[in-house]
């Protein structure tokens, strides 16, 4: 698995946990660093950092343009992984749209349901449609 896969994996995972212990986006990634087991690279706190600072504008923008499914409905692996996405679609620049959208769909169809990787691949191609369109 390539090292960026992994990262955005683990980012994944600290997402998810704080959804599970309802507490906010990106409040356990200080005791997973701590913990360093397994160890948190730079680019998968870069990943949790800056969809905690986007959350909103994120959650925004895939709630406008999810068909039947607002937020608090997709399973959490999903949601976490558009966020994820479309983080990387939005800001980060050596990443290209197409591989952002094609990390999320493989990590869906490794860890979500069997409808998940054709959801999250439409609504993140949306994104990259829309992207021109959009301010920072």
């Amino acid at each position: 698995m390539a090292a960026r896969t992994k990262a955005r994996k683990r980012a994944l995972d600290i997402l998810f946990e704080c959804e599970l212990q309802s507490v906010p986006l990106g409040q356990t990634l200080a005791g997973r660093k701590l913990a360093a087991d397994p160890p948190v690279n730079d680019y998968t706190v870069m990943l949790v950092e800056g969809v905690v600072a986007q959350q909103s504008r994120i959650d925004d923008l895939l709630a406008e343009n999810s068909v039947g499914w607002t937020l608090d409905r997709m399973p959490a692996v999903d949601r976490n992984l558009l966020r994820i996405g479309a983080y990387e679609i939005l800001y980060v620049d050596d990443v290209p749209d197409p591989v952002a959208v094609s990390e999320a769909v493989n990590l869906a169809r490794e860890l979500s349901t069997d409808e998940s990787p054709a959801f999250i691949n439409g609504l993140l191609s949306k994104l990259i449609q829309l992207k021109p369109t959009l301010t920072s």
